[in-house]
């Protein structure tokens, strides 16, 4: 059986950048276009795909329709007639610049032992902010209150992890009443947990990525710590409250009755503690102050006609990527060349094979996406791989992504400058006893390999195959499912490969879990990945995320300056 995995790199390192890099021109390239039409041969395949695909795109829309929703009708009742507050999707569109932005771990939450939590409790993403991609974590409060979950502080500390890794600002709406108490023991003590949040704050300030938070709701426990450990924060009057302990604590301590406003509000947190930055009337007036505090951010965009230049510059495939839908696999009794995806994401799909004739289960090469988004000191285009599990295509996979932690003089001999291009990783895996030093070695490589790295499963992700292809545990800066692909231990059906002879209802058991819990969709809802996308969509969303990953080398200084100060 075969598995296929989708991996892009974009390799760029903080210490290469300099002030020249922007003015510095790609080298030019005429890589060969991939002619990879469909075939009236592979009609009867492409064909199974397409009803698979759209099985898992009515399961997608589904789930995007429930999320949407939020808590109900009755909680967003309650919040805004009652409340008086905006929804979380408004509050967003006042806070971005448009709608066009990359929301992360929707169906986060569902399917969860403890019940549904429609997208956690929380919206998290990475969007625009006058021009400038901004990590978001935004509460919503018409999920259980805003009451956090386990799954609700897993989906906030990967927030923060995206923002640490690509060095990007990030801006916190809260609107939260606290843990959700009956499941402490999972929310609270360990490591990588509640705490978790307050340290990664502490961290990113000393690391020079801003941090500004918005109080437009309660801000209540442990939550008050994240204003008060921002660079900046916003707090609404009326609307916002911050206090570790509420007016119904103060009164079972002390026996004192003491108002909301009173006790934390937004105008004690700006004239008296001085807790918050800015005092605003009303959440519209709070949202463009925020978007201010955002343009005094110590970054230099490129030109706007610049950028769209660059964006325009890229050609699109020659393939309708609608066909993506029928190439996605369902499963590997036949499969389509693994050639004919590239061709219907890469500019002009133009490729460049590198090392054709060696491991020839693998596939390496050379390529474009959107005009050769990523720029920088030695820019060379996408490297793409698809492993097997032959020893030489192992090897042959672990060329590509390795840089002077490994093998140093080959790697700058045979790669010189290869360290900041982009990679990409077709994979394509099948069980072999004689693979495990070879596949050893790769995993190794995309360990040790310090260049960013985008992951995109298009179809079946079991067992090593996430290691050596840069699964969750291997840290990419992004990680994408497809509807339809799997990610499990073993494959669905291969289960009995496990099991003792003639056990055959235990086979059946564990065969009919693995179904269940190799689903995209069970995995998006545990937070394995950054979200399920749709295949067609794939191309817009490796543009964005490679924008997003190129940004931080527009921070003018990340070293800790010492400036002068006037005082009158």
């Amino acid at each position: 059986m075969q598995r296929c995995i989708l991996r892009f790199a974009e390799p760029f390192s903080v210490r290469y950048a300099s002030s020249e890099a922007g003015n510095r021109k790609a080298l030019r390239s005429a890589f060969p276009v991939l002619e990879r039409p469909l075939q009236p041969i592979q009609r009867h395949v492409y064909e199974a795909n397409l009803r698979n695909s759209s099985a898992c795109q009515r399961k997608y829309t589904e789930l995007k329709e429930k999320v949407m929703r939020g808590g109900g009708e009755n909680a967003i009742a309650r919040h805004t007639q009652r409340n008086k507050k905006l929804l979380v999707r408004e509050r967003l569109s006042l806070l971005l610049d448009d709608d066009d932005f990359l929301e992360l771990s929707p169906f986060a939450g569902l399917g969860l032992p403890y019940g549904d939590i429609p997208s956690a409790g929380c919206l998290t993403g990475v969007g625009r902010i006058n021009g400038l991609w901004c990590v978001f974590i935004a509460n919503d409060a018409t999920v259980k209150g805003g009451t956090a979950y386990p799954i609700t502080v897993k989906k906030q500390l990967r927030a923060q992890e995206v923002a640490i890794q690509n060095r990007l600002p990030c801006v916190y709406l809260v609107d939260s009443g606290g843990a959700f108490l009956p499941l402490q023991s999972e929310i609270f003590p360990d490591k990588n947990q509640g705490g978790r949040t307050f340290y990664n704050e502490a961290i990113m300030s000393a690391m020079k990525i801003p941090q500004v938070a918005l109080v437009c709701g309660s801000c209540t426990a442990g939550g008050a710590y994240v204003p008060t450990m921002a660079e900046e924060a916003v707090m609404v009057h009326r609307i916002g409250t911050i206090f570790l302990g509420g007016p119904p604590l103060v009164k079972a301590a002390t026996g004192e009755e003491v108002s909301p406003e009173d006790l934390g509000g937004a105008r004690l947190h700006a004239e008296v503690s001085g807790c918050v930055d800015h005092f605003a009337w009303e959440e519209k007036e709070a949202f463009d102050q925020t978007r201010n505090i955002i343009s005094t951010l110590n970054f230099q965009l490129p030109e706007e006609e610049e950028d769209t230049a660059k964006r325009r510059a890229g050609e699109e495939p020659l393939h309708s990527s609608e066909e993506l839908l029928g190439l996605a696999p369902q499963n590997y009794s036949h499969t389509l060349d693994v050639k004919m995806i590239v061709s219907r994401l890469t500019d002009g799909s133009r490729f460049q094979e590198f090392k054709a004739r060696y491991g020839t289960t693998l596939i390496t090469g050379f390529a474009k996406i959107h005009g050769n988004l990523l720029d920088n000191l030695r820019q060379r285009g996408v490297l793409g791989a698809l492993q097997a599990v032959f020893i030489p295509s192992n090897l042959r996979g672990s060329y590509p992504v390795r840089d002077e932690v490994v093998e140093p003089k080959t790697w700058q001999k045979r790669f010189k400058g290869f360290k900041t291009d982009i990679s990409v990783l077709f994979f394509q895996a099948e069980m072999n006893s004689n693979r495990l030093k070879a596949q050893g070695s790769m995993m190794s490589a995309v360990a040790c390999a310090s260049v960013p790295k985008i992951t995109v499963v298009i179809g079946g992700c079991h067992g090593a195959e996430s290691y050596a292809m840069c699964g969750r545990a291997f840290d990419p800066n992004f990680l994408f499912l497809w509807p339809n692909a799997r990610v499990s231990l073993t494959a669905p059906g291969h289960a009995g490969s496990l099991l003792l002879a003639d056990n055959d209802h235990e086979e059946q058991k564990l065969d009919k879990m693995l179904e269940e819990e190799s689903s995209a969709f069970f995995s998006s809802g545990r937070m394995w990945d950054d979200g399920v996308i749709l295949p067609q969509e794939t191309r817009k969303v490796l543009r964005d995320t490679l924008d997003i990953i190129k940004q931080q080398r527009y921070q003018v200084s990340t070293e800790k300056r010492r400036s002068v100060v006037i005082r009158m």
